[in-house]
This record gives structure tokens, sequence and C-alpha cells, in this order.
């Protein structure tokens, strides 16, 4: 009997990959078969040009700076507020077991709220401090959706820490600020990996900057102008009838897709250094 079962759960496993390594490869291929042919140095080099999204010249700079100003920036501010989170939950707080266990469900609760509800939440602080779409409010907006996702991450990381390494720790004479740091030294790689789960859930969302960072053909210089990205101009130009401009989507998204990727290894690489360095 308990052959039969381990079969069934290997099948299972192994058909559960198949499937979702399928679709991977399915969507790559979607993309690049159709965004290839139409991606060229214009497209990454140039802003948009008038009737750039019915078919004319241009490219898609603005929507490329403007993801990377407010990912960067939200990833940042993110990790700012997430991490003395963690931190206190884990060591200042750790004998307290119920404000632990609440501040976990708030945040799991927090981080299945869909990003729409996020963006509307920043729209209507927007509209009660009188503020415009622009690149900050964007950027406050992000940060607010990606924190449940550091803080969660973050937090498993830490819990897996052998507790008898803090228990040496505070052996040694150390305070808990000194405890800390030590904590924090060896959750560094699930750290980036975290940063990774923000980072593509932040810059591959188009409905949580819709309302906030607003749309532009410019690339921004200054925090109180708006910011395109790349969700929403693979959006625009989905929804031209022209299918030029639906090619330039999809290259689009061979751009979106490549920056992802890029960071990805970058991430694991310094993972895997880092992970060398640990006391």
């Amino acid at each position: 009997m308990r052959k039969i079962e381990e079969n069934i759960f290997k099948f299972l496993m192994i058909g559960s990959t198949i499937i979702i390594t399928s679709t991977l490869f399915m969507i790559l291929y979607t993309i690049f078969s159709r965004g290839i042919g139409a991606l060229n140095w214009d497209m990454i080099s140039k802003i948009p040009e008038g009737g750039f999204y019915i078919g004319k010249g241009g490219g898609i700079l603005n929507a490329i700076i403007g993801s990377i100003y407010i990912t960067l920036g939200s990833t940042l501010l993110g990790l700012l507020v997430s991490i003395p989170i963690v931190i206190y939950i884990n060591v200042y707080a750790k004998k307290n077991a119920a404000l632990a266990t609440i501040t976990r469900l708030s945040f799991d609760i927090l981080f299945g709220i869909p990003s729409i509800v996020y963006g509307a939440f920043g729209f209507a602080i927007m509209v009660y401090m009188g503020l415009k779409t622009s690149l900050l409010a964007g950027i406050i907006t992000v940060t607010l959706m990606i924190i449940p996702i550091l803080v969660r991450a973050i937090d498993e990381v830490v819990k897996v820490i052998p507790e008898d390494m803090s228990n040496a720790v505070y052996a040694l004479g150390c305070t808990r600020y000194e405890t800390a740091k030590i904590v924090l030294r060896q959750s560094i790689p699930g750290i980036i990996t975290a940063i990774l789960l923000s980072f593509g859930r932040a810059i591959g969302d188009a409905a949580c900057v819709l309302f906030t960072a607003g749309f532009t053909d410019a690339i921004p210089t200054s925090f109180d102008q708006p910011a395109a990205t790349l969700p929403l101009s693979i959006f625009f130009q989905l929804s031209s009838p022209i299918q030029e401009v639906q090619n330039r989507a999809y290259a689009s998204a061979v751009v979106l897709t490549l920056i992802v990727l890029i960071i990805s290894i970058t991430a694991k690489i310094t993972s895997k250094n880092l992970s060398k360095n640990k006391i």
C-alpha cells in the first residue's frame, strides 16, 4: 500500500513539474516568437513619438526608465520598513508569541489583497492630500503592495535559523541589537530571494500604478512628474487594432522578461557568493 501511495504522489509531482515547465516555455515561446521580430534598437533607445500607439515611430525608453525608477525605489523603501519589522518580531518580541502571530497574520492578509485595491487605496490617499499622479505616488503605492511579500519571505528565512545560534550569541554577552545583526547576516541569501520576489511583483504590476503613477511619453526628471511603466505600455499597445503595434507589445514583453531574467541571475549569483561568506 505504501508503495502504491509513493508511486501515486511521485506521478503527481512529475506531472505537476511537466505542466508548470511546459506552461513556462509556452509563455516564453509566445512572447519571443511574436516580439523578437518587432524588437529593435529604436524600441529601447527612444521615447514614443507622435502616433507611436497607432503605428508610427519611437520606442519604449520612457516605460523602461519609469519601471526601473518605481521598482528600485519601492524595493529600497520596502526593505527599510520590512527588515526592522522582521527583526523585531523574531528578536525583540520573541517571547511575545501572541504579538508575533497577530503580526504574521496581518501580513498574510495584506499579502492576499489584490493589487488593484492597493492602487485604489493609493489613489484615495492622493485625492485626500491633493496630490496628482506622479513617480512618488507610484513608488509609495507599490511599496505598500510589496511590504507584505518582503516581510513574510524574510520572516520565513529568519525562523529557520537555529535557535541555538541565538542562545550562543547571548551566552557570549551580546545584546539583542548585536544578536539582530548576526541574524540579519545569516539571512542575507534569503533577503536577496525576497527582494527578487518583490522586484518581480513590482515591475510586472499594472493595476497598482494605473491610478497613481499615471502615464507619460516623457522620462520623469522629478518625483512629482508622472511616470510610464512597461506593463501599462504593453496594455496600451495590445489595445490597438493595428497588428504592428500589437507586435511591439510583445517586443515590450520581451524587454520586461529580459529585465526580470537579468535581475534573477544577478540575485542568484550574489546570493551564492554571500552564502560562502556567512559565519
